[in-house]
């Protein structure tokens, strides 16, 4: 099969060198599929892990394959496998144990609890570019516990993870406060969020949308947002972050995405409701992998950014 690979980090912050290569098909062991590649969500992750920044968290085995998240269709099934059937169409966040083969690929071996069934109104590339970022933005709202008629404030609202979850937490009932550039703000109003301007001051101007307080917070960019957001909730422990590693030695939780079968269910049965709705902005051959994450690292795109493969 035809695979994505780097065999080392790269130097001075930069991501390894991608090579397109031949490699060899991956074993399919028991509780898990054969999965045919249709298209794979590019995150920041992905050029992180390759760049060394995560070599203190995971274990990384050169050569690797990077990707998490896959959409295609079941090609064979393993020892004792139940739940999927050979032409299935299903998507996923393939988080093993350890990083070495990923998603860039033409195959991938998958365990099924890793898996779910693709939504069926979306398109490959769509499905794509759910798993990572929906799963965040989901468990990240189940971790403080919005409910329905909360307000909650989504810090970086118009990224991929951002993006998906005003949706989800409109999808909640949940009042949703964004913040993003000037530039997003029209994006956010489509989306049912109430945009606020980015920078000095933006603590007094959510203050002045929510003057009793708000009820949950959700920081998907980093740069201070906890200690903001902690300022602004009713209870300083119902503050999440996925970007600040220091969150949780300062009151609040710091979310690590796991795979859930359940979750991902959920997030399809939201994108065939019409009520989750994926905004792919750049759709690149796997050929252009780099390319995507020059895109990826500038931190300009609105929404996801999909390898078809």
């Amino acid at each position: 099969m035809k695979a994505l690979t780097y065999a080392a980090y790269g130097t001075d912050g930069s991501p390894g060198t991608l090579e397109l290569v031949d490699a060899p098909e991956p074993r399919v062991g028991p509780g898990e599929v054969l999965v045919r590649v249709k298209a794979a969500g590019v995150n920041p992750v992905d050029w992180k892990i390759a760049a060394g920044y995560l070599d203190s968290t995971l274990e990384v085995r050169f050569p690797v394959i990077p990707g998490w998240d896959v959409a295609g269709v079941v090609e064979a099934i393993g020892p004792d496998t139940f739940g999927y059937a050979v032409g299935d169409e299903v998507y996923g966040y393939l988080r093993k144990e350890w990083a070495q083969l990923g998603t860039y690929a033409e195959l991938v071996s998958a365990p099924v609890r890793t898996l779910a069934h693709k939504p069926r109104e979306l398109t490959f590339e769509q499905a794509a570019g759910i798993p990572l970022a929906g799963l965040t933005a989901y468990q990240s709202l189940q971790r403080v516990k919005v409910t329905a008629g909360e307000t909650v404030v989504i810090h970086s609202a118009a990224g991929g993870t951002g993006s998906l979850g005003v949706q989800i937490a409109v999808a909640l009932g949940a009042r949703v406060i964004g913040t993003a550039g000037a530039h997003n703000h029209d994006y956010l109003r489509s989306l049912g969020a109430e945009p606020v301007l980015y920078g000095e001051g933006m603590g007094d101007r959510i203050r002045e949308l929510a003057p009793d307080g708000i009820d949950a917070g959700l920081d998907f960019f980093g740069d201070g947002a906890v200690e903001l957001l902690q300022g602004l909730v009713k209870q300083r422990d119902r503050v999440v972050s996925i970007a600040d590693y220091e969150a949780a030695a300062k009151g609040a939780h710091q979310l690590w995405v796991r795979p859930d079968t359940a979750d991902l269910t959920a997030l399809a049965e939201l994108a065939d409701s019409g009520k989750l709705v994926v905004n792919v902005e750049h759709v690149l051959p796997l050929a252009e992998a780099a390319k995507a994450w020059e895109l990826s690292a500038a931190g300009r795109t609105r929404g996801k950014i999909v390898l078809s493969v």
